[in-house]
């Protein structure tokens, strides 16, 4: 009786905090493996997938995708694949339908290459600039922008174009995903996440533009020893981290003449 007397006492504002630190102490984003935490994409899906290059692409959760089988897919990416690992093996699996990049075409992509010249493949090109700021306008709610980029080529026909302060522009749309697939350096079960210097690239717009993001990790941290201040990309954007031992990052290949 005493016990409930007290808790009547409790301000409803104390009684708030308390359930949110109950709450926070439970939350854990951690996956067990890299085929759990890729093993309901569904058909069909819009899959952003991070890297410039093989720098921060997440080998291991594509890997786990492929396995999965999931197909029809629409792959955001900044490259077209390198040889036949990473993204280039997931084309190459032909469960790819739609490619969205700025840089199909380099040494190694003749993965790409050949399903493209097949028909096998549908291939949208979009200027690097403005693959970057369509993914970060869906992150931050932007519902349309206008650029300069790309006025007066093919890649602006049938798009709406305006003069502005005597330049022309042409609008672009958000690029949304139902999820993104992304590399950090390190990670806590709260999906905290930082980043190994330019490895980082397209990941921290991804984890924000996607319902769903999926980070794979080098380290998994206990809460608290990841400093706030470096934190790149906070956990509300993050919903599974799995740790898996990477790889060495590969040096970028030369792009084709």
């Amino acid at each position: 009786m005493a016990r409930e007397r007290a808790s009547q006492r409790i301000p409803d504002r104390l009684r708030l905090a308390l359930t949110k630190c109950k709450n926070e102490a439970m939350i854990n984003k951690i996956v067990a493996s890299a085929a759990a935490a890729v093993a309901d994409i569904p058909h069909g899906a819009t899959v952003m997938i991070g890297g410039f290059g093989t720098a921060g692409m997440p080998s291991g959760l594509i890997d786990a995708l492929i396995a999965q089988g999931a197909c029809d897919l629409t792959i955001v990416n900044n490259n077209a694949g390198n040889a036949e690992t990473g993204l280039a093996a997931l084309l190459k699996s032909k469960r790819v339908r739609k490619i969205i990049c700025s840089f199909p075409r380099q040494t190694d992509s003749y993965v790409f290459d050949a399903l493209y010249h097949a028909g096998e493949i549908e291939l949208e090109l979009v200027p690097q600039g403005n693959l970057a700021e369509r993914i970060r306008a869906a992150g931050a709610g932007i519902g349309a922008f206008f650029t300069p980029t790309g006025y007066g080529t093919l890649l602006a026909e049938g798009k709406e174009t305006r003069l502005i302060d005597g330049r022309h522009y042409v609008l672009e749309y958000p690029i949304h995903a139902d999820v993104a697939l992304i590399k950090a350096d390190r990670g806590d079960r709260w999906g905290n996440l930082v980043y190994r210097k330019t490895a980082r690239n397209f990941g921290p717009i991804m984890a924000a533009a996607a319902k769903c993001t999926i980070a794979q990790v080098r380290e998994v941290v206990e809460l608290g020893e990841l400093d706030p201040e470096v934190i790149v990309t906070p956990g509300i954007f993050v919903q599974r981290v799995v740790q898996l031992a990477g790889a060495a990052t590969l040096v970028q290949p030369q792009a084709a003449a």
